[in-house]
């Protein structure tokens, strides 16, 4: 009997958290059925392109990275790549008939069929899966599941989809409705991360605040939030991505109450000025997002704020611009991420008149990232002299004997970090740290 080749696996996983969670699932479905999962694409048989389809500059990401793969059966061993994602999902017969170089693709539902894509790209058919309807998948505790970002850290996608329709947001289109998982569940794959060493939990989904409303027909992030802080061994538990219109007194009170959620609250609010919210179909207006941020700072003091904002929106003029800037100053976001409108296809915005011109809209990005820089330094400035626990991530590059890691104040990958001298503090370890310095986004101090 001729014994079967073992083909090695490549993923590149391009856009959000919530792409990086499905492409982990995707490794680990492979690597149980005796696939081998290789960090080089150079060195893979077959490499999967996990794409992002939210703006144009993702898109374009994705279809430069697709075309880089591909070269890579003219340069190396690649024989097969295929394309999932949001990209393979909203544009797949467009990328399949333009190109030829794709041996086959899967849409956002369906990637948990990765291994027949695989068998069947490998005999030159250009496979295409794609389920039928509204989306229904949602992996679970039990889903094999690949961590690639390393044992201190982990994401758990608590929903998938989105109930909202903002007119710039393409996501419910590639994604489906609203589907969220039971909280037994997120609870047990939390356990099962500790168990390997885990020391903070990530949750994330397009809309955390939304949690539940499907499923118990009511929100319940606060409870996720309680059930998740009684396990044991876990240093912090994130919130990100929720949204203001639905962030209750008893999610505050869940933040302020419970040891192992951080103090960190990533809100996207988009804009200030409430006609362009209007024009974005957003929950809420300035009025309640000013009270909403007053409500959590009187009861989480200590608190950090993230945020993001969309500059050049259609209707923005320089009034509104400049308003939008002294709303960021105002409220002091200790971390803003600045986003250029994208006029997406198949989304209303799209259509508006009084688009901006793309040089203002450039213009707008780069003052609002000058004020958030003034902004975050300032509010940095505050912790000076105080003693912090420190997550320890990493050694310094250049100084081995430089400890690197992150307060509760801060999200891995997207805000700042904070330099620790005169520490032997090992990879993981949660340390004392007494901040000396603060600077524009980051900190450094002397362990206690």
């Amino acid at each position: 009997m001729t014994q079967k080749t073992v083909q090695k696996i490549h993923f590149v996983t391009l856009g959000c958290e919530k792409n990086l969670v499905d492409s982990e699932v995707m490794m680990g479905i492979v690597q149980g059925q005796d696939y081998t999962i290789v960090e080089n694409a150079e060195d893979a048989d077959v490499v999967v392109v996990n794409t992002c389809g939210f703006i144009d500059d993702a898109k374009a990401e994705s279809v430069e990275t697709i075309l880089q793969m591909a070269n890579l059966k003219e340069t190396a061993n690649v024989k097969s790549v295929l394309v999932a994602g949001c990209m393979a999902q909203r544009y797949k017969d467009e990328l399949m008939t333009e190109i030829p170089e794709i041996d086959g693709i899967v849409g956002t539902q369906d990637f948990i069929q990765i291994t027949d894509l695989i068998e069947e790209s490998l005999t030159g058919s250009r496979p295409q899966f794609f389920s039928a309807g509204n989306p229904i998948y949602l992996y679970d505790e039990n889903t094999p599941r690949v961590h690639t970002s390393g044992n201190i850290s982990a994401y758990i996608k608590i929903a998938e989809g989105c109930n909202h329709a903002c007119t710039f947001c393409i996501i419910p289109t590639m994604r489906g409705k609203l589907r969220s998982r039971p909280i037994e569940s997120i609870v047990s794959e939390a356990e099962q991360l500790v168990a390997q060493g885990v020391k903070e939990i990530i949750l994330i989904a397009q809309d955390t605040t939304d949690y539940g409303i499907d499923i118990y027909k009511q929100r319940r992030l606060a409870d996720l939030l309680e059930a998740l802080n009684n396990v044991e061994g876990l240093h912090w538990v994130r919130l990100h991505y929720a949204y203001p219109g639905f962030f209750t007194d008893e999610v505050i009170d869940a933040i302020a109450s419970y040891d192992r959620v951080a103090k960190y609250i990533d809100m996207p609010l988009q804009h200030s000025e409430d006609h362009i919210l209007k024009s974005m179909q957003r929950p809420g207006h300035q009025a309640g997002v000013r009270k909403l941020v007053k409500k959590i700072r009187e009861r989480v003091p200590n608190v950090a704020l993230r945020t993001s904002i969309i500059v050049g929106f259609p209707g923005e003029t320089d009034e509104d611009f400049e308003n939008l800037c002294n709303f960021v100053r105002e409220l002091e976001f200790d971390h803003i991420g600045v986003f250029t409108y994208s006029p997406e296809e198949g989304t209303p915005s799209a259509e508006f008149a009084a688009q901006v011109p793309d040089e203002i809209k450039e213009r707008r990005s780069n003052i609002l990232m000058e004020v958030a820089r003034e902004v975050a330094a300032s509010r940095q400035a505050r912790h000076v002299g105080e003693v912090l626990d420190v997550l320890i991530e990493k050694f310094d590059e250049e100084d081995p004997s430089v400890r690197v890691g992150r307060t509760q104040f801060d999200a891995r990958d997207i805000d700042g970090l904070v330099f620790v001298a005169n520490s032997d503090a090992k990879v993981g370890d949660m340390i004392k740290v007494r901040v000396t310095h603060a600077f524009d986004f980051d900190l450094s101090g002397e362990a206690v």
